[in-house]
């Protein structure tokens, strides 16, 4: 009986012992479901600020961008009366001096009311920045190239034809291309890669070539002999036609284009099999085009 007494002790015992250990367990389960409800919508609530932010930053953006076409409109209007205005001007001094004297202090008057505008557009872009900073031009270019030279790129520039002077915008559009088709030699083809840049002036316009060899001088780097490489891979004229016709896609490619297209021009890239890659934009009447409007303009 005492032996019987003390196995039911026992079985009791871990009975007792089984649940206090499901008992625990069932907490230590119940807290974490409870601490990951918690960590869950802890998520939730932060991933409703995060949308919450970035809906009121969009509508931001479109207030601003609304802003922005309203004052160029008001500008673009503006410089279109600043030219009839020009244009009667010239007509009355012809006939009356005096009369093209009042009609210069009007387009004058003018002229000032739409920088007025202008500034107030660079405001809004700059968030509150009024003051716009000096853009580069083609001055700028020989420094870039010491930068990119500095940075690693064996950078080679020639001219030929006779430079003419080109409007800020159209020197900024170029010199941004510059820029673009430089680093990405340089991000590609890493350092010792040699970039070969060329200006060829026309009477009314400018073509610009970069052309560098990202490709071989990247097998170079990795201790391998760039011509065995390339004989390795077989290169066709399908390779050199796929080269060409293949647009090469990526944001920078898209920037270029458009900065070109802006002025006029016509740009092109493309892949030189088992050598780099090449960057071509030219702009046939770079002199007197006048961005996207085509409008010719007399040389300043």
């Amino acid at each position: 009986m005492n032996d019987n007494a003390t196995s039911l002790v026992v079985v009791l015992a871990a009975v007792a012992a089984v649940l206090v250990l499901l008992l625990v367990l069932v907490f230590v389960l119940w807290r974490r479901a409870r601490r990951a409800a918690r960590l869950a919508r802890l998520d939730r609530s932060t991933a409703e600020r995060e949308r919450i932010d970035l809906e009121l930053a969009l509508a931001e953006q479109g207030s601003r961008l609304r802003m922005i076409r309203e004052l160029h409109e008001i500008a673009v209007h503006s410089v279109t009366v600043i030219i009839s205005q020009a244009d009667g001007a010239r007509y009355a001094a012809t006939q009356d001096p005096a009369a093209a004297g009042r009609s210069a202090a009007v387009i004058a008057e003018s002229a000032r009311a739409t920088l007025a505008d202008l500034r107030r557009v660079m405001t809004v872009v700059r968030d509150g920045e009024a003051e716009a900073a000096p853009q580069p031009g083609l001055s700028s270019a020989r420094e870039l190239f010491k930068v990119m030279r500095d940075a690693g790129l064996d950078v080679e520039f020639t001219e030929s034809g006779e430079r003419h002077e080109l409007r800020p915008g159209a020197e900024l559009a170029i010199f941004r291309i510059l820029q673009e088709a430089l680093s990405n030699a340089l991000t590609h083809g890493g350092e010792g890669t040699r970039a070969k840049v060329a200006f060829g002036w026309t009477d009314d316009g400018l073509k610009v070539l970069v052309e560098d060899d990202g490709i071989r001088a990247a097998a170079i780097r990795s201790g391998l002999d760039p011509y065995i490489e390339a004989q390795k891979h077989n290169y066709t004229i399908d390779d050199d036609l796929a080269a060409l016709t293949q647009a090469p896609s990526g944001r920078g490619i898209t920037e270029m284009r458009e900065r070109t297209e802006l002025f006029g021009g016509v740009f092109e890239a493309h892949t030189v099999p088992g050598v780099g890659f090449t960057v071509q934009a030219v702009f046939p009447s770079l002199k007197y085009h006048n961005g996207v409007h085509g409008v010719r303009l007399e040389a300043r």
